[in-house]
């Protein structure tokens, strides 16, 4: 009986390798199609999961772009994948081919978030009429509560004498300036989203800041990768809540918010902001199946708004303090412009822009250095397309190698130093890039664009009128390579801010 068991049990161990080599030829088909991008040869089942460093994804695309060309492929277990590097490819794929490339992989760890499948929403959502019909909300929405305008022009600068005056609390004493500038940014979006800002010392934004941070480190590294690859993993009792324990936690917030929302709204009012619009759309919405105005989709609304408007940002301004201090010539040069043309006492406006190229020149070189999101957010093909002579079959994971745009040797005078000059012309004029494209580009251009423009300068401007920066005496000069955590943020540093 032992020995039937044992043949049994080999044979059964034989049929599943056989099962399991089948399927992973069969998902390899793509890579046997004429003109398919060249790659590293894949391990069963795996891929090439082992070939690529999660920690550091850009450097391991940098090796094998040296190897394979712009345009190479991987296997992500059964997923095939196509990464693409310099600007002509990117464009290509993103501009000239918008509306194939506009689709998103399914992200099937989202659904154990609580979220729901991503069906919709605005940023992870899959292309068809429910996306289109949300970006459609998010961008008219966020206009009308006065992006690009006068109203949330001045929200923006008094959140930065906020921000001014935390920073002169701290009395020249050394201080991280991150906390600061996360909350100064959470005010922002959630003044869009709430209706409301927080005080810095309240527990709430504290939390939520807490648990924006562990997220975006639950959402890089090998494991991550495996379970987006293989989602039968996710099945496991407990494993998602263990993996993704700050996602969930951020989301169960925003849940509060909206409740509190709710309880609140009065419709014989006008809305405060965004979550009472969407509430009204959902009641005008009740008896259409077609709809995409649903409680449901509210969620993933404010959940993509409230983390993706703070943590780029922030971590836009962390890096250009941190610059600054590394390179007091040039804070000296937009402080001097800012004397010229604001004065020590005006707050800065956006229309000041068009007076200071220099300060226009420093922003845009921040984003350019700080590099802060340097795969962009994944794509899909929807149906066959060509991409620098290759073939991409329908259904394939695109990987928009932004970094190698914003620091291509062949475009840039001086791609991996911070050289503000990169947007000045001969005469000393602002100039734009078309390898400038820190916000991606093609349909799914981020749509909080406007916005993060608006605060970067204004915050900016607004501490480099108030302060001058420096390297904390004593302390050594920080690095100023950054730390993957599929955001690239500055290494902890500390600063001192002097009044001016």
């Amino acid at each position: 009986m032992g020995l039937l068991t044992g043949d049994t049990l080999g044979t059964l161990a034989m049929a599943i390798v056989i099962f399991l080599l089948l399927v992973d030829l069969m998902h390899r088909r793509s890579r046997w199609v004429a003109h398919y991008p060249p790659g590293p040869m894949p391990l069963p089942v795996l891929g090439n999961l082992l070939q690529v460093n999660f920690q550091d994804p850009v450097h391991s695309f940098s090796k094998l772009r040296r190897r394979f060309g712009d345009v190479f492929s991987l296997q992500q277990v059964w997923t095939p994948v196509v990464v693409l590097n310099g600007l002509a490819a990117v464009r290509e794929a993103l501009v000239y081919h918008s509306q194939d490339t506009a689709d998103r992989p399914p992200a099937t760890v989202y659904e154990h978030l609580g979220l729901g499948p991503r069906s919709e929403g605005v940023i992870l959502a899959r292309y068809g009429r429910a996306w289109r019909e949300q970006r459609r909300f998010s961008v008219s929405t966020l206009r009308n509560l006065g992006m690009g305008k006068k109203s949330l022009e001045q929200w923006v600068t008094e959140e930065a004498s906020c921000l001014c005056a935390a920073f002169a609390d701290q009395a020249g004493c050394p201080f991280s300036p991150n906390a600061f500038l996360n909350k100064a940014v959470s005010n922002v979006i959630s003044s869009l989203t709430f209706g409301r800002r927080f005080e810095y010392n309240d527990p709430c934004i504290l939390k939520l800041l807490e648990l924006i941070e562990k997220g975006l480190k639950e959402d890089v590294g090998f494991l991550r990768q495996v379970l987006e690859a293989a989602p039968v993993l996710l099945r496991i009792p407990g494993l998602a809540a263990k993996v993704f324990s700050g996602q969930r936690a951020f989301v169960a917030m925003m849940d509060e918010l909206i409740t509190e929302h709710r309880m609140t709204r009065d419709r014989a009012q006008p809305p405060r902001d965004l979550t009472d619009i969407f509430m009204d759309e959902i009641e005008e919405a009740k008896g259409n199946p077609e709809s995409s105005f649903n409680d449901d989709n509210l969620r993933i609304v404010v959940f993509d708004l409230f983390s993706a408007g703070m943590v780029t940002t922030s971590a836009t301004l962390a890096w250009a303090l941190l610059l600054m201090i590394l390179h007091p010539d040039v804070q000296r040069r937009v402080q001097q412009e800012i004397d010229e043309v604001i004065g020590p006492a005006r707050r800065p406006e956006m229309g000041d822009q068009a007076l200071m190229p220099f300060t226009m020149a420093v922003v845009h070189e921040v984003q350019r250095f700080g590099d802060i999101v340097p795969l962009g957010l994944p794509h899909m093909t929807s149906r066959d397309i060509e991409v620098q002579g290759f073939l991409i079959p329908k259904g394939t994971t695109l990987i928009t190698n932004l970094s190698s745009v914003l620091k291509d040797e062949t475009i840039w005078k001086m791609p991996f130093r911070f050289h503000p000059e990169h947007f000045l012309d001969a005469q000393g004029h602002f100039v734009k890039q078309e390898a400038f494209m820190p916000f991606s580009a093609g349909r799914r251009l981020c749509l909080g664009e406007p916005l993060a423009r608006m605060e970067l300068f204004l915050f900016f401007t607004c501490l480099l009128q108030r302060f001058s920066f420096s390297v904390p005496p004593g302390q050594p000069r920080p690095s100023d390579h950054g730390i993957f955590a599929f955001l690239v943020t500055p290494a902890p540093y500390q600063l001192c801010a002097v009044p001016r």
